[in-house]
């Protein structure tokens, strides 16, 4: 796998509008408008002002815009002050700033390494 610095890395500028999916194996950062789905599997960093209609897949999220739609992060998921979720959430971890606005469900998944392992007990009869 690339290293960060070698990974790439595409942005959606303020005054851009997308118009359908955008899917890739990369980090991606959103400061306009998407009308369609987000699948990817690197870190999506969604500025103040942007906007997404549609469901989210990714690796890891920073999120400070709005999202009408399911998000889904294999890692962290970070809600900031300013960010609005109307739809469900499934992430490995969930931080929400104070000031963030989340209307639905959560799934918050258990990871292997934070898993408990069960204790056996062995009775003598």
């Amino acid at each position: 796998m690339a290293s960060k610095n070698e990974q790439e890395f595409t942005q959606v500028g303020r005054s851009v509008q997308v118009n359908g999916d955008i899917a890739g194996k990369t980090d991606l950062r959103i400061a306009g408008k998407v009308y369609g789905n987000v699948f990817i599997d690197g870190e999506l960093i969604l500025e103040k002002l942007a906007i997404i209609e549609g469901d989210v897949k990714c690796g890891t999220a920073i999120l400070a815009g709005a999202i009408k739609g399911n998000v889904e992060c294999n890692g962290k998921l970070i809600l900031q002050d300013n960010a609005k979720i109307i739809g469900n959430v499934k992430a490995e971890q969930l931080v929400i700033n104070e000031g963030a606005i989340f209307q639905g469900a959560c799934d918050m998944n258990e990871t292997p390494a934070g898993k408990k392992e069960k204790q056996s007990t062995t009775s003598i009869k």
